[in-house]
């Protein structure tokens, strides 16, 4: 409160309820623990405000059934946050693969982690009645996003939520498999023991390959690699393009926010694609309680 405060440019309070219901405000920006999204998202839809919701959007898919009844209602557009879609290697790998560049997709190896840091096991992401889970809905989310958005729509879930060092009733490594109806395939780790945080995305096709590896700051320089196979097969030609200014996701995010709003647009990612999500980490948590 006392740091919105010292901003100065515009009033403070910690009354979500009357900050979402004011009439001065248009745009609501959830990003609070998980378990605050989906009510405080509803409550700001059926005021009439358009909404931007940190990812994961709810605990569950479910929770977000009252968002999309309020927004259909009132006709305020709903966009969920999963800005690693605008990472600038992922918007020119996905211009790749729109371009047919890599042929057909065969599948997604994709790792995501971090270490932690001490107390982790005390912190709010340990709590399931607050979190809904650990690392899978962590960083594992943006892992499934980015799949979904590449492969589209997984028949087959399987995985495991190991808890390998935290002391802690959530996973802190989330290993998964993805298949689409065609059996393509997407092999995804999430981990909170990464003692050196690691981003890697590669997407595999016939004709060549595209890794993303890095996302700036501690996660090192962003990159795009693509590797594209000769006919005569052998060492592909490879092509190496580097993004080291900073991250502008959140930035390009919420530009295409205001656009939804501004050509009365359904978002997307929107309030489906984050259930999709939500279902898939539903499995396999489903899974590992049996």
């Amino acid at each position: 409160m006392a740091r919105a405060q010292a901003l100065g440019a515009a009033a403070a309070t910690n009354d979500w309820q009357a900050a979402v219901a004011s009439d001065a405000v248009d745009i609501v920006i959830v990003a609070t623990t998980h378990d605050m999204l989906a009510p405080i998202a509803t409550a700001a839809a059926r005021a009439g405000k358009h909404v931007l919701i940190e990812k994961p959007g709810a605990r569950r898919a479910a929770e977000l059934d009252a968002v999309a009844e309020a927004a259909a209602a009132t006709g305020a557009r709903v966009r969920v946050g999963f800005n690693h879609r605008y990472h600038r290697a992922v918007q020119m790998a996905r211009a790749l693969f729109d371009a047919e560049e890599i042929g057909p997709l065969m599948f997604i190896r994709g790792r995501y982690g971090h270490g932690g840091r001490l107390g982790y096991e005390r912190e709010w992401r340990a709590n399931p009645a607050i979190s809904g889970g650990g690392e899978l809905l962590d960083q594992g989310i943006h892992l499934i996003d980015l799949s979904r958005w590449f492969l589209g729509e997984f028949t087959r879930v399987t995985g495991r939520t190991p808890r390998c060092f935290w002391q802690m009733p959530v996973e802190d490594n989330a290993f998964l498999m993805l298949e689409t109806e065609a059996g393509q395939l997407a092999w995804l780790h999430a981990s909170w023991t990464e003692w050196k945080n690691t981003f890697s995305f590669e997407i595999c096709g016939r004709d060549g390959k595209l890794e993303i590896t890095g996302l700036g700051g501690s996660y090192g320089t962003e990159r795009l690699t693509f590797y594209e196979m000769s006919p005569e097969m052998g060492p592909p030609q490879t092509r190496t393009w580097e993004f080291p200014t900073a991250d502008n996701s959140w930035e390009v995010e919420f530009g295409n926010f205001l656009d939804d709003i501004r050509y009365k647009r359904q978002p997307r990612p929107g309030i489906a694609d984050a259930q999709a999500a939500l279902r898939i980490v539903e499995c396999v948590y489903q899974e590992n309680a049996r």
